[in-house]
């Protein structure tokens, strides 16, 4: 073999392993390329679904607050339900009060607008609070007035002589009084066509002391 076929040989010979080694160069850039492409993704993949697990979690969130939202709103709708069922009570209330001030102001008005029909003097003994048969047939003609006359009221003032301490004669004085007025109850006349005091000691210095010990029944219509 000549030098220029052997030099030809050799040539050919580098040319085929250069590129027997340039081939396995270029498959292990590739192999390194695409591992490197693969974990690249895996963990965009990775990011991704942590992304939707968090995005899972939010929008849970979002439902649970878009409960919580209703809950009030149906809250407050029911509390606005009850505030305007309370407010109307309350005005309901006010007209009421408004019609009783009313009717107070007006009676009050028209206390002194009463007529005197007749006045009788039932008379007690020394500390006593009971009705005698006198002071019972003192009663029985007012009690058939009344009972006749549906327009008449009757107004009871007890009273004491001087002698005693105030505040037992006071209580002496209601005491007769509240038997006039529990008599003619059970007699029929009703409760609230009788007002009543009783005033205690009667300062009147002309009255003799045994007339003091009186309850004043006065039969009054109003004008």
């Amino acid at each position: 073999m000549t030098r220029s076929n052997i030099a030809i040989l050799l040539a050919v010979v580098t040319l085929l392993v250069s590129g027997c080694a340039s081939k396995k160069w270029v498959r292990q850039e590739m192999n390194q390329e695409r591992s490197q492409t693969d974990a690249k993704v895996a963990g965009v993949d990775q990011r991704v679904g942590g992304l939707d697990e968090r995005l899972g979690g939010e929008a849970k969130r979002v439902d649970e607050f878009g409960v919580k939202l209703k809950t009030v709103e149906d809250t407050s709708e029911a509390t606005r339900g009850v505030a305007s069922s309370a407010r109307e009570r309350a005005d309901g209330a006010f007209a009421k009060a408004d019609d009783v001030d009313g009717r107070l102001t007006r009676l009050w008005s028209n206390r002194h607008k009463r007529s005197v029909v007749d006045t009788t003097q039932v008379q007690f003994a020394f500390d006593r609070a009971d009705l005698d048969d006198r002071a019972q047939t003192a009663l029985v003609g007012l009690v058939e007035e009344l009972k006749k006359n549906p327009a008449l009221s009757v107004a009871l003032e007890g009273y004491t002589d001087s002698r005693g301490p105030a505040p037992y004669n006071l209580e002496l004085s209601r005491r007769r009084v509240e038997a006039v007025r529990r008599y003619l109850v059970t007699r029929g006349v009703e409760l609230w066509r009788i007002n009543s005091i009783g005033l205690g000691q009667m300062q009147a210095g002309n009255v003799p002391e045994p007339q003091k010990r009186r309850v004043s029944v006065t039969l009054v219509v109003a004008e």
